[in-house]
């Protein structure tokens, strides 16, 4: 089921990263992340998707990757190679048959085994926190083996709502879950209308991160100063300045800074093109391949950078029904899906997938939240809308209904005329 976009918006300066990073000490990288969903290539996948659009942008990989998940838990034959295609999750073992069982058992596994090592580190440094939740349509009979995955390996538990009775409680239900979650940084995620009676699984995904920076930046320092818009367009902006040792590289007119929160188990990765106009560019060239090669140029030795950055807040909400589409997720938004890994019916699909986050950058550190919805419907939907674009000439008629007698009759060519 198609619906308008919501408004979103391009990056202008950074690209945010939650990554492991500098483990502590009673964290170790378990000998099957190869196995993880990989993150990073999916966000650049689908960064290429929304960079056209204006303004600013943030929004999180990882909980569109892990509500979009648990929904494949869910997905078979068809439906469950497409969705792993985009989510790069690691396929069966090659040249064997596909066992479906085993490759759930494998998708999950390994969002549980990321999942359980990002919250793993937090501590008093930073906090982070994910949290996973299903809303079934009242009556409706999931399967155990479905409710049971996502609930060992999501943590996501089933709560009964009255889709079909009580859709505008539902939604106040949900949204205030993730408002809960996320310590009312995204609210109201799922707006007016987008339940409807036919709803009869929402999959919701919400994370949360606050950490200090490593090096605060002095705020006695932060003052105004221009900010280039374009090349010679420019505003004034809150610019945070600081003098320290970081990781830091510049490769390929690009200028690459790493800032690390405490505890160096999370950091900012700022990509910095040298020319004023250049994240266009940038942006065009960037995939998960050479952003790996750039951060492996990363000094392997600090050195003393002075920094100027912008304080920032941002929020950005998603429509992510043809950006999925666009990166190959096609069959999971038709009538054609394949999810009766979820329940015994066979008319199971995505209605819309739905994302908000947001972000908060100054001198102390930064705090980000961000939330996903997963919206399927099923057999007793009403009929996909068409569109009816009236921006253009046309005739009508006014008519007696019984008789059909036109009683006047006419054609629009300037409606401001």
């Amino acid at each position: 089921m198609m619906r308008k976009s919501l408004t979103t918006a391009t990056l202008l300066l950074a690209v945010v990263i939650a990554s492991p990073g500098a483990a502590q000490a009673d964290r170790t990288l378990p000998a099957n992340m190869n196995l993880w969903p990989n993150v990073d290539a999916f966000a650049l996948d689908l960064y290429a998707k929304l960079r056209a659009r204006e303004g600013n942008l943030f929004f999180s990989p990882y909980s569109i990757s892990a509500a979009l998940g648990m929904t494949r838990v869910g997905a078979a034959d068809g439906t469950a190679r497409e969705m792993d295609a985009v989510l790069r999750v690691a396929p069966g073992p090659a040249n064997q048959a596909i066992d479906e069982a085993a490759q759930v058992r494998r998708v999950a596994a390994a969002y549980g085994s990321l999942q359980r090592y990002l919250t793993g580190g937090a501590d008093q440094y930073y906090q982070l926190f994910i949290a996973n939740a299903l809303w079934g349509r009242k009556g409706v009979a999931f399967k155990g083996p479905f409710l049971k995955t996502v609930k060992e390996e999501f943590g996501g538990g089933l709560s009964e709502v009255d889709f079909a009775g009580a859709t505008e409680a539902a939604r106040k239900t949900i949204n205030d879950w993730v408002a809960a979650q996320t310590k009312d940084k995204i609210r109201d995620l799922i707006g007016p209308g987008m339940i409807t009676p036919a709803t009869v699984l929402v999959l919701t995904n919400a994370i949360y991160f606050k950490a200090a920076w490593m090096h605060p930046f002095y705020k006695e320092l932060t003052g105004k100063g221009p900010f280039y818009v374009s090349a010679t367009q420019k505003v004034d902006a809150q610019m945070m300045k600081l003098t320290e040792h970081f990781r830091f590289a510049q490769v390929d007119g690009v200028k690459l800074l790493e800032l690390p929160y405490q505890g160096n188990d999370l950091s900012m990765l700022i990509l910095l093109p040298d020319k004023r106009e250049g994240v266009a560019d940038l942006e065009k060239s960037l995939t998960a391949e050479k952003l790996s090669q750039w951060r492996a140029k990363l000094t392997a030795r600090e050195q003393q950078v002075f920094v100027t950055l912008p304080r920032f807040k941002t929020t950005s909400e998603f429509l992510l029904n043809d950006p999925l589409i666009q990166l190959g997720m096609k069959r999971a938004f038709t009538e054609q899906a394949d999810f009766t890994g979820m329940t015994d019916s066979k008319s199971l699909f995505i209605g819309l997938v739905l994302h908000k986050a947001f972000v908060d950058v100054n001198e102390a550190g930064t705090e980000a939240a961000a939330a996903t919805a997963v919206i399927m419907e099923g057999e007793d939907k009403p009929g996909r809308p068409v569109e009816f674009l009236a921006d253009h000439p046309f005739i009508f008629l006014i008519k007696e209904n019984t008789t059909g007698c036109v009683l006047f009759m006419g054609r629009i060519v300037d409606p401001t005329k």
